[in-house]
């Protein structure tokens, strides 16, 4: 069932959705954990905001090996945040204020203590509840020996050996074994899991790690790491992206499409962007996240050529982009912007972990540039909040939340610290519970702390702060997200020559206009009807000088 009409079955195409992490937005009952009343008690906060959706990240029941991407049942809600009739509660909550709900789906990987795999370690040897899962013989003569060297992405083996000398495959922690995807059971029971949240009125589905369900480990023995590293990534790669994973998503599209109006998705595809129109098209999950911005400098040229081929991109496949400047898994914008010299992969772009080093509080790196950070951060939002096509925007942003880097290790709950023994940091310094009030437990996030310990300086980002700041973020999004509403057309944009390297201007068909200066020396550009700015500007005589790091909107 579905509150809204056949008619809004392109609503998402050009939506702001609105990322939540349950366990760290709103704590109704005071146990220090984020829940799913908390979220309803905070409807009216999101409805102001001016949000078309929220996604929530996992609320699953769950061990938190991962954060709730560990997932021990996909059909109920973890008793510590909740039950079903909180969901539903929560999700008429959201509807009766034109909010739609997206959900997220974690099919590469239960949790070991999902029903599947406790009897998979019951079964034994060549069952059927071991095919649900990928099990193999280790190497050497008692088959000790790990079956190749392969590294998870949380660091260690990405084999753990059982009781009966099987080995389990896991591509992150060992409490997150991979799914058999050749299995008919498991491609049944998925569906099954969509219809349930479906039918209970959830408007979409965000697809995690889309690219690695199905593989092929047939070969034996298996590639080592190196040889793993050197295949192409080409539809073949026995881990990633392989062609066969688009009949999955054949068959998921069809159950989508048999509600009215019919269930959207977005796929968390890492691939190669010739490869993500496979799955933004119509015929498969629909759209996919873009994520280049997250691997982008705060500067014009990247941002230009990023914009322009994800449009094509979006247009070849039938979809619409997304634009996306923070998530649960990376640094939060400004601090990434608030760094000098960002790090830099082999490839040459930069690291979405950039920053790690200063969060380790490494006495010889980079010096945050705060404000500087929060100024590039308001400018580039604007920015994109400017663009045709979705735009997927990261609890706290809004409040120009920083990283968090004052966690000791006896906080952490993320297993990259532990596995990488603390070489990487991490993403718990994004996932920090929200700020609402300027003082008092926990800032309004609870009654009773919070399951992450906030930093001092969280008060002046609070909710309770910025409301009465006409020029805090908070304000500001309110005002982007409401002008953007008039500034939605089609989804088609074209640039302007500024004569400036570092500015950028583009025109959306309705005659709306954004600049932004990625430079610092100021810019000027001809116009008398500046209808959103990041920072102050002046408009004198026709003209408005638009200062460094700064983007307008000029209504048309």
């Amino acid at each position: 069932m579905s509150i809204f009409p056949a008619s809004d079955a392109n609503w998402w195409r050009q939506a702001v959705v609105y990322q939540i992490y349950p366990r760290s937005f709103a704590d109704a009952n005071g146990d220090g954990l984020g829940d799913i009343a908390g979220i309803t008690s905070r409807a009216d906060y999101l409805q102001q905001l001016g949000v078309d959706a929220v996604w929530l990240s996992p609320f699953y029941p769950s061990e938190l090996a991962d954060g709730g991407y560990d997932v021990a049942d996909y059909r109920n809600v973890d008793p510590r945040l909740g039950s079903l009739a909180d969901f539903d509660k929560m999700l008429s909550a959201l509807h009766s204020r034109d909010i739609r709900v997206i959900v997220d789906i974690v099919p590469n990987h239960t949790s070991d203590q999902h029903e599947w795999f406790q009897a998979a370690l019951k079964a034994g040897r060549g069952s059927p509840e071991r095919d649900r899962y990928i099990f193999r013989e280790g190497k050497g003569p008692n088959g000790d020996e790990i079956p190749s060297d392969w590294v998870a992405s949380f660091g260690g083996p990405s084999w753990t050996r059982v009781e009966d000398g099987q080995w389990y495959l896991h591509n992150f922690a060992p409490q997150q074994p991979d799914l058999n995807w050749s299995n008919p059971d498991v491609r049944a029971d998925f569906v099954k899991t969509i219809r349930f949240w479906a039918d209970r009125g959830v408007d979409g589905f965000r697809i995690d790690v889309a690219h690695m369900l199905v593989k092929d480990l047939s070969m034996d023995p298996l590639p080592t790491k190196e040889e793993l590293d050197a295949i192409p990534v080409d539809g073949n790669h026995p881990m990633w992206d392989r062609d066969e994973v688009q009949d999955v998503y054949a068959q998921w599209r069809a159950v989508f499409n048999e509600y009215d109006p019919p269930r959207m998705a977005v796929a968390e595809a890492w691939v190669a962007s010739d490869r993500v129109p496979r799955y933004a098209n119509p015929h498969s999950l629909g759209q996919s996240f873009n994520f280049d911005l997250l691997e982008a400098d705060f500067d014009a040229v990247q941002f230009r050529r990023i914009v322009t081929h994800n449009l094509s991109l979006a247009a070849g496949s039938g979809s619409s982009s997304t634009w996306v400047l923070s998530n649960h898994d990376v640094v939060r914008h400004p601090t990434r912007y608030g760094l000098p010299n960002p790090a830099r992969r082999a490839d040459g772009k930069p690291a979405i972990k950039h920053g790690q080093e200063w969060l380790q509080r490494d006495p010889d790196g980079p010096v945050l540039q705060r404000e500087q950070g929060l100024r590039r951060a308001r400018a580039a939002t604007t920015f994109i909040l400017g663009l045709p096509g979705s735009t997927y925007i990261y609890q706290g942003e809004e409040l120009g939340l920083h990283e968090v880097y004052e966690l000791d290790s006896s906080e952490r709950q993320d297993p990259t610290f532990f596995r990488t023994h603390g070489e990487e940091v991490g993403r718990d310094g994004c996932r920090v519970p929200l700020p609402w009030t300027a003082s008092g437990t926990s800032h309004g996030f609870g009654a009773n702390g919070s399951h992450f310990p906030q930093p001092d300086w969280f008060g002046k980002y609070s909710v309770e702060t910025e409301e009465g700041d006409l020029e805090s973020p908070l304000r500001m999004y309110r005002s982007a997200l409401a002008l953007r509403k008039q500034l939605e057309t089609s989804e088609t944009m074209e640039w302007i020559e500024t004569g400036r390297d570092d500015v950028l201007a583009f025109e959306r068909p309705n005659g709306w206009k954004v600049v932004t200066n990625f430079g610092t020396e100021p810019y000027a550009y001809a116009t008398d009807t500046v209808a959103l700015s990041s920072e102050p500007v002046f408009v004198e005589n026709g003209k408005v000088e638009i200062p460094g790091e700064t983007t307008v909107w000029i209504a048309g």
